[in-house]
């Protein structure tokens, strides 16, 4: 299970790749593999506002519907339409080009509140 050290994670499975105020959202590889086949994500329009630790978006599996979990507040700057278009995309390569929206971040003191890597591994080594 891949965990890079560089970036933070969520308690939902969430990572964030800072770049300045820029946040790079996606899910991790513990989340795609645990939801299996990945067959549909829906994520929001280019200019929304969001709050940190509340739905920013859904990726739909064969064994369920989960929410994306936003991390940090912000305004949406960036989706990734080839999330959209091939869902596997996030199986594939779930730190790269898996990534789903980009948020500049409106408080970037939320970052405090996130798991580096070891941590995250600790939590799903559970």
């Amino acid at each position: 299970m891949q965990v890079p050290e560089e970036l933070l994670y969520t308690k939902d499975h969430e990572w964030v790749r800072v770049d300045g105020d820029i946040a790079t959202v996606g899910i991790t590889d513990y989340a795609q593999d645990q939801l299996g086949d990945i067959v549909y994500v829906e994520l929001p329009e280019v200019g929304a506002r969001m709050t940190a630790s509340t739905p920013l978006g859904t990726v739909e599996a064969v064994k369920a519907v989960s929410d994306i979990i936003c991390p940090v507040s912000g305004e949406v700057t960036e989706v990734n339409g080839d999330v959209a278009a091939s869902p596997e995309k996030i199986k594939e390569s779930p730190y790269g080009d898996g990534w789903m929206v980009k948020i500049k971040m409106s408080d970037t003191s939320e970052l405090d509140g996130l798991l580096k890597a070891a941590d995250y591994k600790g939590m799903i080594a559970g």
